[in-house]
Order: structure tokens, then C-alpha cells, then sequence
């Protein structure tokens, strides 16, 4: 058994309060490699509690003290369009908190902090860094704020304006922990504490998620939380086998609709549904009917 919460868990349900903002804190302050301060966590569509939570994904969207606002996504299971969510959750994000009529100067810096556990897009690394420079097609020099621009804006380059995005594939680490984000990626990963602690937050996380410190309401919510990633995962493996198995004609099968339920029922998406068992998005709708 588990001494520690799952982090997809613990900040859905405990890490939303500003006496625990320290948890969360420690984690970003270490990834984005200076000094994070939440004042609060805002409330969007997209990370209000709803009766019923999907296990699938997990976001939230916090304030820090200068107002640049940070996305964290938990992403446990397979979501073939997962590049194109990151983009959509931050465009909305900007045009959520940019009333009508003000500048554009007052939108603020946006960062998208992605933590999956499946394995997404092509690559070797553990850990990824995108953000936005405009470079010369001819002279390879990069376009930079003039004097004028960085007083007015209070930003030093163009890539401070635009939004910055994380991804930790956690699946690609190899629980050797070199450096303090590896020490809270080995957490993600393992949902333990490697021997030698020096990341910042790791400390408080080590105290605050307990499973001990929960009450008997909180363990039997925890304990659902993980019975139902476990079905899921085996619903998106029965899907994929379903799939390989089947063919083009699994949507004709009794199997096949079986299947397209227990995904849905799991939390996963209609689209990622229809991509892992070769049926369309409407052919999933009309059995779900």
C-alpha cells in the first residue's frame, strides 16, 4: 500500500487551499526555476469540481503574485489530441481573463504545465520546454523589444510575453534523481520520496500527503479515485486489443459496444474512444444512445 497520495489526487482535493499552497509552490517554483508564490486558485470550466469528476485528466489554474497565471494538467490515460488541449486550455485562459475593451497589454504571461503518463509524442527526454521566439529567415538574429517596449510592458524579451508550456513525460524517468526536479518527478512517478530530499516542497508533500492524515470520507474517495484509473486503464487496453483484434468490422460486434461503454463510463473522451477502436465519433454517439 501506498504511504502518499497520488499528486493527480492531492490537488484536486487537498492542494486547492492557501494553507497547502506551499506543496504547489515548491513544484513550480523548482520547474520553472525561480521563486513561485500562488495567491489563489481561480475557477474556470475547465477545473470546477463536478459531480462527477473525470479520472482521465486533472487541471488547475492558479495566481501568483504578479498575476501570471499557471495551468497544471494530469493527463493518466492516452489522449491522441493532447497537443491540440494544451493550446486550446491556454487560448481560452487568455480570452477568459481579457475583459472587453482592455489592451492587450494587460494580457498576462501563461504557463502550461503538463505532467502525462502515457506515452506522448516522439522523443527521448523526461522533460520539455516550449516557448515563443521569432527568428530572421535570412539573418537567423532573433526580434527583441525595443527599449520603449520592455519599460512599458515590463518584460525583457518577446518570449516573456507569449505563453511557455512543460511537459514531463513521467513514464520516460529512470528514478534516478539528480537534481531537485528530478527528486519531485520521481514523486509524480512513484508516488514516493527518494532518500535525499532537497527540492523545495517535497518536505511539505512528504508531511501533507499522507495517506494517514486523511479522514475515512477523504480514503474512501481516494481509494474510488484509484479503483477507477485502474478500470480505465483496463478499458483503454481492451479497447486497443479490441481494435487490433476486430478490425473494421469491432463496430458491428457486441464486443465492440461493450467496450465503447465501458470507456465512456470511465471518464475517457468520445474522440479518444473512436481513435483507439477505429470507429467514428458518430458511430461512438449512436451507441452510447
Amino acid at each position: 500500500m501506498e504511504n502518499y497520495i497520488r499528486f493527480d489526487w492531492a490537488i484536486k482535493r487537498l492542494l486547492r487551499n492557501k494553507a497547502d499552497f506551499d506543496v504547489v509552490n515548491g513544484f513550480l517554483s523548482c520547474l520553472l526555476e525561480k521563486q513561485i508564490r500562488i495567491m489563489r486558485v481561480l475557477e474556470s470550466e475547465g477545473n470546477k469540481r463536478r459531480k462527477e469528476d473525470k479520472i482521465n485528466r486533472v487541471d488547475i489554474l492558479v495566481e501568483d503574485e504578479t498575476g501570471e497565471k499557471i495551468i497544471i494538467e494530469i493527463q493518466n490515460n492516452d489522449e491522441i489530441d493532447y497537443y491540440q488541449r494544451m493550446l486550446y486550455g491556454v487560448s481560452k485562459v487568455v480570452c477568459d481573463y481579457l475583459k472587453e475593451g482592455d489592451k492587450y497589454e494587460k494580457i498576462k504571461k501563461i504557463y502550461s504545465v503538463n505532467i502525462v503518463y502515457f506515452k506522448f509524442g516522439d522523443g527521448k527526454d523526461y522533460v520539455y520546454h516550449g516557448y515563443t521566439e521569432f527568428r530572421g529567415i535570412h539573418t537567423g538574429d532573433i526580434l527583441e523589444l525595443t527599449k520603449g517596449q520592455q519599460k512599458r510592458i515590463k518584460r525583457e524579451k518577446v518570449s516573456d510575453i507569449y505563453p511557455e508550456y512543460y511537459v514531463l513525460r513521467v513514464e520516460n524517468f529512470d528514478d534516478v534523481a539528480k537534481t531537485p526536479l528530478d527528486e519531485w518527478i520521481y514523486f509524480l512517478k512513484n508516488t514516493a520520496v527518494p532518500e535525499k530530499i532537497t527540492a523545495p516542497g517535497l518536505k511539505e508533500a512528504q508531511e501533507k500527503l499522507r495517506i494517514d492524515n486523511l479522514s475515512e470520507e477523504e480514503k474512501r474517495d481516494y481509494y474510488n479515485h484509484l479503483k477507477n484509473m485502474n478500470y480505465a486503464t483496463s478499458a483503454m487496453e481492451a479497447s486497443r486489443l479490441a481494435g487490433l483484434d476486430e478490425g473494421e468490422k469491432i463496430g458491428e460486434t457486441k464486443k465492440a459496444k461493450q467496450v465503447v461503454i465501458n470507456s465512456h463510463r470511465a471518464g475517457i473522451p468520445i474522440e479518444t474512444i473512436a481513435a483507439i477502436t477505429s470507429l467514428t465519433v458518430e458511430q461512438v454517439i449512436e451507441i452510447l444512445k
